[in-house]
């Protein structure tokens, strides 16, 4: 027995690639869970502290908030991967910092319009989505985060391309502890929504200070401690091909946006805050199923960008490979646990009142299978140079679940949200997949391989 995992350990982690994923992960990992064991405990808090209504209401403050984020965003974090390490593994150090300096710059920009958007439309927010008037303040509130992190996306990307895993899960992990701790000040203080969005906000701005500090040294020890006087004209031979990369993704996030990233909003409108509420905890409760496989995206994203740079094919397809054999490996057991034992995991987590949230679980449970195993998908197009590829497949998904949910409103409740989003994901996700594997077997059979 012993042998034969010693033969399956070896067959997986054979080749240093995925040994400095996986290195690379359980740093993020190790952060995740110990993040995820501290955010169901502050949960757990939340949820006695709110209750149904409350807790929908908070779910669509942070999605409010993250919608305008990104909607003025352009996922910078990816922009600074793909050309930082493009440029790092060319030995173009000027271009690699003046990309850093060029995103940081956009994106405090996109912070700065956002947090003007969030201002100008709380009342309209108000309206649609709370059942509670008057609560413009919190709105406008929880939407000062994205003052907060108004350079963290760009920071991030830095901390990838340069393996700063281990600082990152460090930098996590904090966050959570001070997140939880003001919970459980407002849970024994008597305290309500105000003080719970007031914790959340604490927690984000020790992460987002620590980020951008470590992100900041480490570009000043690769590039020199004058790197941010590099002039933006460096990349003028590069321009067309950045800003296409920056749009295309820009309008890929927006897509997603519409489509997944703002479920909270869209059952909150149409079903209320209690029904939001139910939605929240079982989206919550999703976690379980994400918690070791999110990270590897981000850690896995450098290491194709760095084959593809190669022209290592042949590794390529080994990394997809084994990472969807890594991702099946834990996510099929955790789906089927809590398919079968979700009820008294839902009263143990947040109490009987939560209940409703088994149906919607169960129904999101199959499309967030399918995104565990294939979670390499957007960021395997993006080494591939096809950052427009899934922004034209997320448009016709969101085309078709927008449709959906007009088409279902009201009638199957919030089963019927969650049956639009596991769809949604399995169809984009499937011809994404799609996608990869063809351009991977043209290159292959170009570069004479098997």
């Amino acid at each position: 027995m012993l042998a034969r995992l010693r033969a399956l350990y070896h067959r997986i982690f054979e080749t240093e690639i995925l040994r400095r994923i996986v290195r690379n992960s359980s740093y993020l990992v190790s952060a995740t869970v110990f993040a995820a064991a501290l955010g169901m405990a502050q949960n757990y808090f939340q949820f006695r502290v709110l209750e149904p209504a409350g807790v929908g209401l908070l779910g669509a403050l942070a999605t409010f908030t993250n919608v305008l984020n990104r909607l003025t965003a352009f996922r910078i974090d990816e922009l600074v991967v793909r050309y930082v390490r493009l440029y790092q593994e060319r030995g173009e150090t000027q271009k690699a910092a003046a990309v850093y300096k060029l995103a940081a710059g956009l994106e405090a920009l996109g912070s700065l319009a956002a947090f003007g958007l969030i201002a100008w439309l709380a009342p309209l927010a108000v309206e649609r989505f709370s059942d509670q008037p008057g609560t413009e303040m919190w709105f406008i509130l929880y939407g000062s985060l994205v003052l907060i992190n108004i350079v963290f996306d760009s920071s991030d990307g830095i901390l990838q391309v340069f393996d700063r895993f281990n600082a990152k899960a460090v930098i996590d992990g904090a966050q959570s502890v001070v997140r939880l701790g003001g919970t459980l000040l407002v849970f024994f203080g008597g305290g309500g929504l105000g003080e719970i969005i007031l914790a959340e906000l604490a927690g984000r701005l020790v992460r987002s200070a620590a980020m951008v500090t470590l992100a900041l040294r480490t570009a000043s020890q690769k590039w020199g401690a004058g790197w941010w006087r590099t002039p933006i004209a460096v990349l003028q031979e590069d321009r067309r091909s950045l800003l296409t990369f920056a749009f295309s993704t820009n309008l890929s996030a927006t897509v997603s946006l519409v489509a997944k990233d703002s479920e909270d909003l869209w059952v909150n409108g149409f079903l209320g805050n209690t029904v939001g509420g139910f939605y929240n905890a079982a989206r919550s409760l999703i976690g379980l199923l994400q918690i070791p496989i999110s990270p590897l995206a981000s850690t896995t994203y450098p290491e194709l960008a760095r084959s593809v740079a190669k022209k290592d094919w042949a590794s390529v397809r080994h990394v997809l490979r084994r990472g969807s054999f890594m991702a099946s490996l834990y996510s099929l057991p955790v789906t089927i646990g809590l398919i079968l034992f979700g009820k008294p995991v839902i009263t143990l987590y947040a109490g009987e009142a939560y209940l409703p949230a088994y149906a919607p679980l169960v129904v999101l449970l199959i499309g967030y299978l399918f995104v565990n195993i294939f979670y390499w998908n957007r960021v395997a197009l993006l080494a591939f140079n096809r950052p427009v590829y899934p922004t034209l497949v997320n448009v016709v998904g969101m085309v078709l679940k927008v449709a959906g949910v007009f088409a279902v409103g009201e009638r199957y409740g919030a089963a019927g949200f969650a049956a639009l989003l596991s769809g949604y994901y399995i169809f984009t996700i499937g011809l994404a997949v799609l996608r990869v594997r063809a351009d991977l077997r043209n290159k292959l059979a170009a570069g004479g391989a098997a």
